[in-house]
């Protein structure tokens, strides 16, 4: 497993120490994975170039646990998107 969290980072080191890699930027974390989770909402996770992400991923699964996207625009895009208290 993978993770990165732009402020975060210290803290889920100390919590989980070596059995989750710690990657330096969002892209180098997706990079060949199955999926994408967010489940923080600083500014950054909101401007991720999407189209990037994808072609990053092995799989277009996106989990959006803080609602930041829209779900339409997800799919338009292409993304097998799942969120949380949506329609």
């Amino acid at each position: 497993m993978k993770a990165y969290d732009p402020i975060a980072m210290d803290d889920a080191k100390e919590v989980f120490r070596k059995s989750v890699s710690y990657a330096k930027n969002a892209y180098e974390c997706v990079k060949g994975s199955d999926a994408v989770v967010i489940v923080t909402e600083w500014n950054e996770f909101r401007n991720l170039e999407l189209m990037k992400i994808k072609a990053l991923l092995k799989t277009p699964y996106f989990f959006d646990l803080r609602n930041i996207y829209e779900p339409a625009k997800m799919k338009k895009i292409g993304f097998k998107y799942f969120c949380v208290g949506r329609n």
